[in-house]
């Protein structure tokens, strides 16, 4: 055990408490993961070259995340000002028609909404050195939710932005998980301290509780509201005001009077919450010393790295106050590329064997394209360097395809401009053009056999039925074909049964706006059909099959017997096979497997997915002449729908988190029309002059719950949605379901 162990276990009635001494063994025990991430850190910074070491000291890779309206786009404008990218401010919904810099498409400006996560890069000076910053802001709406995974599977660290008065919500908790995801750390800023019920430390304990992630303030506001002037530093022990037309000036002068209590007691409380998650820290609690100001930040930056702990900072982003702090703690807490463990798979002996990446320039080049967009110039493929230096001019090679191509042209991205450069070291992030990938490829120098993984794609939860108006479809395809190479969650599928092409979101918002893109940048207006649910089927018990498939037409014929069973399990499906004797060949056993894929993609109810199947097939019978792969295939699809109506067979629909924020007097009417659409609500949090509400409701009941909102609400009202899971439907829907998909199946054998 060590010293920090047995110091803990034998202080007993000293000032630490019996819960925070259990506190503090468990986090000494769930810590070992990143302890032993150290090691290996450590290790790759001794092989590193003294000139990587200081060029990846002064960069950093960072996101700025929210949930919807929590300022991140208006914070990130503050940034680039202060950084000098940009000579003026210009708001996300401004009068001056602008609009940000970082929403550069007409939709996101016409809707005041972040749709695509946008690059920049801009340089701060802290203690008379310079640091680079590569920065992406990311939308808030969670039907973008894929443009807030990419970008944190390729950063070392985010800003997660809270808006003072709502605090932690819906959006905030999927971030959080996000972030968690890809072992992303984060400093928080909590922003709109200027507004009417701002409550910062209401928003930390929400942090800490909703979160599960442990935080403290670094800072604390002077003032409150409209009151608002500046922050307390309670690190450094003095206040900080922004002063200047457009608060590009800081001031530092000494703490006002009335503060100097509440100062202390944050300064304590963040000292006693480090001391949860920091050996050194903890120590020194215990022999009740005072950590010295160097040892605090020390403190604070180890176990940020670590993902035990986020430093919390304040202020307005509007009201231009508190945002430089944020970049200074972004450079003092957040990780450089080299303080980060990237792993990546070597493929070179035909396995996946995990390997560590060495962000020196000295080694081959590897790179992951992370983002994909269609620019003027063709195709940009953002990506991010992870090993090597990439150069205008150099060949590169895409692992997945063995496709070997040449860099024609480098640059970085500044929103929707560019700067070309001549090359680009380790841990820096790059775009460049005439490029074919996929989302998600990796690229190497051709020697280095490395594939790395890619990001998380959730399933697609809604789909509509679309119809160019015009008879020239060309423009049509390349734009489907654009928007699902640039959004994996973006699907198309074209369903010969209904002759119809569909497309599948994240939700209403998110192919509404590709119908509108299909309009505004490549002239093709839409038809589009009623919003359908993309329902699951599942098998509730284990049945047994015994199917045999037999026709005769005149001549060789079909048959195959196959006997097992279809069982429910969680997870992916599965088709097993152990057929003894020889009695069913092994290419008539992979037919069965292709025959079981294809009922799992077409289910037996209502021709939808087909979610946890296992079919294990032990038996069989074949004819010397009639049985033949086809044979089988079908007969597999027929054993599948036998045991799958004897199983109980079930429709499965998504059940959906919502989560709905109104003005208090509302309450009663947001109430009433979430018991309308069958919703369980979860939890009530009553604020200052508004309340949220988190509920579950199934997603057929969440059509056109905008309109009734804003109607109920005087157009108050917001909501947000995301998927949760899928569950079974109640009866009399799958009833519905059922008799509709029989009638449409036989509408289409009449017209055949």
């Amino acid at each position: 055990m060590s010293r920090f162990l047995r110091n803990i276990w034998s202080t007993g009635s000293r000032q630490l408490g019996l819960n925070s001494q259990r506190r503090l063994f468990h986090q000494s025990t769930i810590r070992r993961t990143y302890e032993e991430e150290k090691v290996v850190i450590d290790d790759i910074i001794s092989k590193l070259p003294e000139q990587d070491l200081q060029v990846a000291d002064r960069m950093r890779n960072i996101g700025i995340s929210a949930h919807i309206d929590s300022g991140k786009t208006t914070f990130t404008e503050r940034v680039l000002f202060y950084t000098g990218r940009i000579k003026a401010i210009h708001e996300v919904r401004g009068r001056d028609n602008v609009g940000a810099k970082m929403d550069h498409m007409d939709l996101e400006r016409e809707k005041g909404i972040t749709i695509q996560s946008a690059a920049t890069y801009c340089s701060w000076d802290k203690d008379n050195k310079n640091y680079h910053f590569n920065l992406i802001d990311t939308p808030g709406h969670i039907d973008f939710t894929i443009e807030v995974e990419r970008a944190l599977r390729v950063l070392d660290g985010a800003v997660l932005v809270v808006c003072a008065v709502s605090g932690v919500q819906s959006q905030t908790v999927t971030v959080d998980r996000q972030m968690r995801r890809y072992n992303v750390p984060r400093v928080t800023f909590i922003n709109k301290m200027d507004r009417m019920g701002a409550d910062p430390f209401r928003a930390i304990d929400q942090i800490n509780k909703k979160l599960k992630t442990p935080a403290a303030a670094i800072q604390v506001p002077i003032g409150a509201e409209s009151e608002l002037k500046g922050v307390v530093n309670i690190i450094d022990r003095v206040a900080l005001y922004n002063e200047g037309s457009q608060g590009e000036e800081i001031r530092k002068a000494e703490i006002p009077a009335d503060l100097v209590d509440l100062v202390e007691e944050k300064r304590a409380l963040l000292i006693e919450t480090l001391a949860d998650v920091d050996d050194e820290i903890a120590e020194i609690f215990l022999d009740e010393g005072e950590p010295t100001t160097e040892q605090i930040k020390d403190a604070i930056r180890r176990a940020t790295i670590a993902r035990k702990f986020t430093p919390v900072l304040m202020g307005s982003a509007l009201a231009n106050t508190g945002v430089q702090n944020v970049l200074d703690a972004v450079v003092d807490y957040l990780p450089n590329p080299s303080e980060i463990l990237n792993k990546g798979l070597d493929i070179s002996k035909g396995t996946e064997e995990p390997i560590n990446m060495l962000p020196s320039s000295k080694k081959g080049f590897v790179g992951l394209a992370f983002k994909l967009e269609e620019g003027k110039y063709g195709q940009l493929t953002y990506l991010r360097v992870y090993q090597g230096r990439l150069k205008k001019g150099g060949f590169i090679t895409n692992v997945k395809t063995g496709k070997k191509v040449k860099v024609s042209r480098l640059v970085r991205m500044h929103s929707n401009d560019m700067e070309d450069v001549a090359e680009i070291g380790p841990g820096e992030i790059c775009a460049t053009f005439g490029i074919e990938c996929s989302s998600g490829d990796t690229f190497t120098d051709g020697v280095e056999q490395i594939t790395m993984s890619s990001m998380f794609v959730p399933d697609a939860v809604i789909s509509l039925s679309i119809t160019p108006k015009s008879k020239d479809t060309s423009n049509f395809s390349k734009a489907m074909n654009r928007f699902q190479k640039e959004d994996p969650t973006f699907r198309v599928r074209y369903d010969s049964e209904s002759k119809e092409t569909v497309i599948s979101g994240m939700g209403e918002l998110h192919l509404e706006v590709y119908v509108e893109r299909m309009k505004r940048e490549y002239n093709v207006d839409c038809i589009t059909g009623k919003p359908q649910v993309s329902y699951r089927e599942a098998i509730m018990n284990a049945a047994d099959f015994d199917f045999t498939h037999k026709k005769q037409s005149g001549g060789a014929g079909q048959y195959a017997r196959v006997i097992g069973t279809l069982s429910p399990l969680e997870g992916e499906n599965i088709f097993e096979s152990h057929v003894v004797g020889g009695k069913v060949p092994e290419k008539y056993l992979v037919a069965c497997r292709k025959g079981f894929e294809d009922a799992c993609e077409k289910g037996p109810l209502i021709g939808h997915k087909v979610l946890g199947a296992k079919m294990f097939i032990n038996d069989g019978q074949i004819h010397d002449v009639d049985s033949n792969e086809l044979a089988f295939r079908t007969a597999a699809i027929g054993a599948f729908k036998q045991a799958f109506i004897k199983g109980n067979g079930v429709i499965l629909e998504p059940i959906m988190n919502v989560s709905v924020t109104a003005p208090g007097e509302f309450q009663g009417n947001v109430i009433s029309l979430l018991n309308k659409v069958q919703a369980m609500i979860q939890d009530t949090e009553i604020g200052v002059d508004e309340f949220t509400i988190s509920a579950e409701c199934p997603l057929n009941q969440m059509f056109g719950f905008a309109t009734s909102l804003r109607a109920s609400t005087q157009g108050k009202g917001e909501f947000s949605l995301e998927f949760k899971q899928f569950s079974p439907a109640p009866v009399h829907l799958q009833k519905e379901l059922i008799a509709e998909h029989q009638k449409k199946l036989a509408e289409q054998a009449k017209a055949k």
